[in-house]
C-alpha cells in the first residue's frame, strides 16, 4: 500500500514537471536588433563624431604631408649640391635629414595612437548615451533581447524587429531637448 501511494506521488510530481516544462517551452522571447553602425553614421551625435575624427584625421595627414616635404627638399639639396657642399655642410644635412626623418616616425606614431584614444573616447561616450536608450526601448515594447548586429554574427533577421530607426529618434530627440 505504501508502495503504491509512493508511486502515485511520484507519477503526479513527474507530471507535474512535465506540464511545467511544456509551459515553459511555449514561452515565446521576443527579440531586437540594432545596427550599431547605422546609429553612428545617420544620428546626429555620431555625425558629429565622425566629423570631429575627420577633422583631426586630416590634421594630422596635412601635417605629416608637410614633413614629408620637408624630407623631400632636404633630400634633394643633399643629392643635387653634394659635389659642392663642404663635408660639415653635408654631415649637418644629413643630421636634419635623420632628425626630420625622426620626428616625423614620432608624429606618426603618437598621432596614431591619439587618434585611437579619441575614437575610444568619442564611442564609449555614445556608447554610454545609447544603452539607457536602447534599454528603454526593450522595456517599452517588452523584448528579452536586443542583439547590436555588429556584434552578433547574423546572417538573417527579420526587419520587423529591426530597432536601429526608433533608436536614432530617440537618441537625437535626447541631444536636443539637452541643449
Amino acid at each position: 500500500m505504501l508502495r503504491r501511494s509512493t508511486s502515485k506521488v511520484f507519477f503526479l510530481m513527474l507530471s507535474i514537471i512535465i506540464l511545467v516544462s511544456f509551459g515553459f517551452a511555449q514561452q515565446t522571447i521576443k527579440i531586437g536588433v540594432v545596427n550599431s553602425r547605422e546609429v553612428l553614421e545617420k544620428s546626429a551625435e555620431g555625425k558629429s563624431a565622425m566629423e570631429q575624427l575627420q577633422k583631426k584625421d586630416s590634421s594630422n595627414q596635412s601635417k605629416l604631408a608637410k614633413m614629408d616635404e620637408d624630407i623631400r627638399n632636404l633630400e634633394t639639396k643633399l643629392t643635387t649640391q653634394r659635389m659642392t657642399l663642404s663635408n660639415e655642410a653635408i654631415i649637418q644635412l644629413n643630421s636634419d635629414l635623420e632628425k626630420k626623418r625622426t620626428d616625423r616616425k614620432r608624429f606618426a606614431e603618437d598621432s596614431y595612437r591619439e587618434m585611437q584614444d579619441f575614437t575610444s573616447r568619442l564611442f564609449a561616450k555614445i556608447q554610454g548615451e545609447l544603452l539607457p536608450i536602447i534599454e528603454g526601448i526593450g522595456k517599452d515594447m517588452n523584448l528579452d533581447v536586443i542583439f547590436d548586429l555588429q556584434n552578433s554574427g547574423a546572417i538573417y533577421f527579420n526587419p520587423a524587429i529591426d530597432l536601429t530607426s526608433e533608436v536614432i529618434k530617440r537618441y537625437d530627440a535626447s541631444k536636443t531637448t539637452k541643449k
